[in-house]
């Protein structure tokens, strides 16, 4: 009795793990959630990232197209575009284990034809002369996905690239978004370079200041120095001479008498 409770605990964990999954496959079937899904991955990633000025959600470009995340970076770049709406619906079928191979193989076609209609549409809405940059990011928030457009549809990728539309993943737009800080980072170093360089000059002000106090207290110490080795050449004549008077050695008094005539 108690491995059949054991076993029919575990079926019941099986089914409730059974459910998730489908719950998930269901997320990433529908469009709708799917973009939402898309949207609050590339948000955490970009927010981890980038400062508060380097990035605005749901922005509208003047064409009247909502895109989900562009990056603010500096000339030339300009603004990038991020699309994170990815279409997965006849990916998904190209591994249905209930299609034959027949179906399979179509979903296959239809999947990079899908690719390459999505890369036609960011390129379209989201690349504007004057306005943006010459490029747009596809965020495809999946990395098997990435995977298998890159290992099996390099056709596909070269034709992004034409269209200047380079696709990522989560781990590429990491890579992405760190050259973006480095060089929104540089960017305001260069803004305060000014700052840096008047505190530099300030800086060698006080340094020469410094280095002509520090001249003068050397001569100081070396003048004390030798009135101090004076002082001591005093103090010895003034010892001997009273070692003299000590031990009598005064002059007679007809010396001092010839040395006061002469």
């Amino acid at each position: 009795m108690q491995r059949l409770a054991t076993i029919d605990e575990a079926q019941k964990k099986i089914e409730i793990l059974t459910g998730s999954v489908v719950s998930l496959q269901d997320l990433l079937g529908d469009k709708r959630s799917r973009g939402a899904f898309g949207e609050v991955q590339l948000e955490a990633l970009v927010r981890n990232v980038l400062p508060p000025a380097g990035f605005e959600f749901q922005y509208t470009l003047s064409n009247g197209t909502r895109a989900d995340c562009v990056l603010r970076l500096p000339p030339p770049t300009g603004m990038v575009a991020v699309d994170s709406k990815f279409p997965l619906e006849n990916y998904h079928r190209t591994f249905d284990r209930e299609a034959d191979q027949a179906e399979r193989a179509l979903a296959q076609k239809q999947f990079k034809a899908d690719v390459r209609k999505h890369v036609d549409d960011i390129a379209r809405k989201y690349i504007i002369p004057g306005e943006t940059s010459d490029g747009a990011v596809m965020f495809v928030p999946a990395e098997a996905v990435f995977a298998e457009i890159h290992a099996y549809s390099p056709e596909v990728v070269e034709y992004a690239t034409g269209r200047r539309v380079w696709i990522v993943s989560p781990t590429t737009l990491m890579a992405v978004l760190n050259t973006a800080r480095a060089v929104l980072k540089d960017v305001e170093t260069r803004k305060q370079i000014h700052v840096i360089k008047e505190a530099l000059a300030r800086l060698a002000v006080e340094f020469g200041r410094f280095d002509d106090r520090l001249r003068k207290l050397a001569d100081h110490i070396r003048q004390a120095h030798e009135d101090a080795e004076r002082i001591q050449i005093t103090g010895d004549k003034i010892s001997q001479q009273f070692q003299r008077i000590e031990s009598a050695e005064l002059e007679p008094p007809e010396a001092a008498r010839l040395k006061v005539v002469d």
